[in-house]
């Protein structure tokens, strides 16, 4: 059991106008003052950062979003953006709860301050009486010792006086010493009164003192145990909002164990399946294999048939017609099976005929380097003399050199 002290025993000074007791006292409650703000300060921060932190959560919550999920998954996040809506409310309830307890605290801050002001007016006032009548007791006493010493002075010079001294210098002289006497009893009387009401007062002072000292010590008390209540209270505040969390968030948590990853996959399966069997593979085809099916009422015999070759990038191309290459070329058209309506891609057939229906062959130079695109094609370098074969209409012309024909760009070439 630790002793109690007390203010009133502990804060005195042995120099009687000096008040350092006191002084450290009052410094102390201003210290406490100051305190009882720091702690204010920490409670109005704590509740801004809760308020905005409840807040946040509420508008993240209604932000969230998760629209596009099905099944138990969207119920777990539907509940977790529920659950996280509540602990934000909860958190605003919290800063409430610390403002309330932040206004207690300042209430409680001024009604000591009120108190500690009666007391130290009442200390001034006692303590300014008290130094006020000390200056006039110390005044006094310097008056009374002057007194004192007049009166030893005038009576040591009436007693020097011998018996040839004239009468009438010697009642002078005796006069004086009887008016320093008195002069110093009037002195001693003043001084002595001054000294009673300095010793009154000082009374009165010691009284307010060990009072005020006993009112300080209360406050100092009530101080301690009210911050110690309040933080206490704040920090089970703070650990009932934690298990409150906890317990939304448990919530979410039961949630979760009922969500099954299986269960969502089939269901998504289930509800939006577009087919059991995939698409059948692209067949391969070469342009050149395929069958030429005969017009209706063609004659019989073997058929001459010219492929025209397709190519849209060529910009220079400028083929040249004739009547001869016109009969010689073949072009695809559309025919129409007897009794369907389908219609197929076919040739125009092109019996042999008396004549010769090919241009005579002629030298060409290459202008430009080109190089074959396709198995059907010919490389070209600049300066090459080729023999123009036939002369497309589509502008890919066949050429032949050194016994290979193939295809080249016909605006490549120049007569020679």
């Amino acid at each position: 059991m630790i002793a109690q002290l007390h203010f009133r025993d502990a804060f005195w000074c042995r120099d009687f106008t000096a008040h350092t007791g006191y002084e450290v006292l009052l410094q102390r409650l201003l210290d406490g003052r100051r305190m009882c703000k720091d702690v204010e300060e920490l409670l109005r921060q704590r509740a801004q950062a809760e308020e905005r932190y409840g807040k946040e959560l509420v508008q993240i919550a209604r932000k969230a979003g998760g629209h596009t999920e099905i099944n138990s998954l969207r119920a777990s996040f539907d509940a977790l953006k529920q659950q996280t809506e509540n602990v934000g409310s909860a958190h605003m309830q919290l800063a409430l709860a610390l403002r309330e307890e932040l206004r207690s605290l300042e209430e409680f801050r001024e009604r000591q301050k009120e108190q500690r002001k009666k007391y130290e007016a009442v200390m001034d006032r006692v303590q300014k009486s008290k130094l006020s009548l000390y200056k006039k007791a110390m005044e006094c006493k310097k008056a009374y010792e002057q007194k004192c010493r007049d009166a030893d002075d005038a009576e040591q010079a009436a007693g020097r006086l011998g018996a040839g001294t004239p009468q009438k210098q010697i009642e002078k002289s005796q006069n004086k010493a009887k008016q320093c006497k008195d002069s110093a009893t009037e002195a001693e009387r003043v001084y002595r009164q001054s000294i009673e009401q300095l010793e009154r007062l000082r009374g009165e002072w010691e009284q307010e003192h060990r009072a005020t000292c006993e009112a300080f010590q209360l406050q100092e008390f009530d101080r301690l145990t009210i911050l110690r209540n309040a933080l206490w209270v704040h920090c089970n505040q703070l650990s009932m909002q934690c298990v409150k969390d906890d317990e939304l968030y448990e919530e979410v948590r039961l949630t979760l164990e009922g969500c099954s990853v299986d269960t969502d996959i089939n269901s998504f399966i289930q509800a939006k399946s577009t087919g059991r069997e995939p698409p059948a593979p692209v067949p391969y085809q070469n342009y050149y294999d395929r069958e030429v099916t005969p017009l209706a009422g063609s004659p019989g015999g073997p058929l001459a048939c010219g492929m025209i070759k397709r190519f849209s990038g060529l910009l220079h191309a400028s083929p040249k017609t004739t009547s001869t290459q016109a009969h010689a070329a073949s072009t695809e058209t559309l025919a129409t099976a007897p009794g369907s309506d389908e219609v197929t891609y076919t040739t125009i057939s092109v019996q042999g005929t008396q004549g010769n229906h090919h241009p005579p062959a002629r030298d060409y130079r290459a202008l430009y380097d080109y190089k074959a695109q396709n198995s059907d094609e010919l490389d070209l370098c600049a300066g090459d003399v080729l023999v123009v074969v036939l002369e497309g209409e589509d502008g890919w012309w066949t050429v032949e050199r050194n016994g290979q024909r193939g295809f080249v760009p016909g605006s490549y070439l120049e007569k020679l």
